[in-house]
């Protein structure tokens, strides 16, 4: 398992500000989202923590509020419908990325997803999964995937599935 610093450079690989990523690293590890280790003893991440971690750099939060904005975004909905008494197979955002990484770690074709986006919008909450088969949009309960949340502009991070896969099989495929 990977330590929060080898996480933290496979995120700055992606292309993101390594103060940033060091900053919500610290955070989310302060607010146990992402553990903390022990004396002399560096914490082991999992893929999970990874994914937090990138939320965590990717939204436009403050660092106080970026524990608060990881789990809200881990919770998304599809197409915001309320999954409270949907079938279990119905996946959070958070379940979907999860997935996501499994598949580049574990799965039969993981390059498929190399063709593959994952699209964080900081403007409001929502990640959207982009394949060549369709846009799967994760949203808040209640609301309109298929309408902007805010009026003006819409800030949004996008990740390659090729990017995606190569960090999580350098961080986790040694396993």
């Amino acid at each position: 398992m990977p330590s929060t610093t080898e996480a933290v450079d496979a995120v700055v690989r992606l292309g993101f500000d390594p103060g940033r990523a060091k900053a919500v690293a610290r955070s989310l590890t302060d607010a146990a989202v992402l553990p903390s280790g022990g004396p002399g003893k560096s914490p082991a991440l999992d893929v999970t923590h990874f994914i937090d971690l990138l939320i965590g750099v990717v939204v436009d939060a403050p660092l106080r509020l970026v524990p608060a904005a990881v789990r809200s975004y881990r919770a998304l909905t599809p197409g915001g419908a309320d999954l409270a008494n949907a079938p279990a197979s119905i996946d959070t955002a958070g379940q979907a990325l999860d997935i996501f990484a499994d598949i580049a770690l574990h799965g039969e074709h993981p390059d498929l997803l190399r063709r593959d986006q994952i699209e964080i919008v900081s403007s409001w909450s929502e990640i959207a999964l982009i394949s060549p088969s369709g846009i799967r949009r994760f949203v808040p309960v209640g609301a309109n995937a298929a309408h902007w949340a805010a009026s003006g502009h819409r800030k949004s991070t996008t990740i390659a599935g090729s990017a995606f896969v190569d960090a999580v099989r350098d961080l986790f495929a040694k396993e």
